[in-house]
């Protein structure tokens, strides 16, 4: 006869529980520790919590603003070199290919444009805001009224 016995152990937690209950712990912990900071830096003054928000906004924009001029001039650099790459390809006799040329026009025209993005931006933020807005390293809010 095969007796089935049991016994009353405490199975060992796997590293995959642990880890999630430490990242539940440590979690929980920072959202706590934000929200006392956030507490804090609400002066009683007429700085509501609202106008805070509203830098915090202003701050991403002006980085998003930051980050997208400098993918557009990595993308510009890029650009330049694979058509300059391209045209140089062009006139090797071992690789000599119609199409090299006119990828070699392409990426320059594309670097161009990657090279002007961020004046686009500006002229387009200017043609928003009613020429309000321009495009620097110090963040400013911006109040787009309806045309009064």
């Amino acid at each position: 006869m095969n007796t089935l016995t049991v016994k009353n152990e405490k199975a060992p937690q796997s590293i995959i529980v642990r880890s999630t209950r430490l990242a539940a712990i440590s979690g929980t912990t920072l959202m706590l520790a934000a929200t006392h900071a956030m507490a804090q830096a609400v002066q009683p003054t007429g700085d509501g919590l609202g106008k805070q928000i509203q830098s915090m906004s202003q701050e991403g924009l002006t980085t998003g603003g930051t980050v997208a001029s400098a993918a557009m001039y990595i993308l510009a650099f890029i650009c330049f070199i694979a058509g300059v790459w391209a045209l140089w390809e062009s006139r090797n006799q071992q690789t000599r290919s119609p199409g090299k040329i006119g990828m070699g026009i392409a990426g320059l025209v594309l670097c161009g444009l990657f090279a002007t993005g961020p004046k686009w931006i500006n002229k387009a933020a200017n043609t928003a805001s009613g020429g309000q807005a321009t495009v620097g390293t110090s963040a400013q809010a911006y109040e787009f009224t309806g045309g009064n």
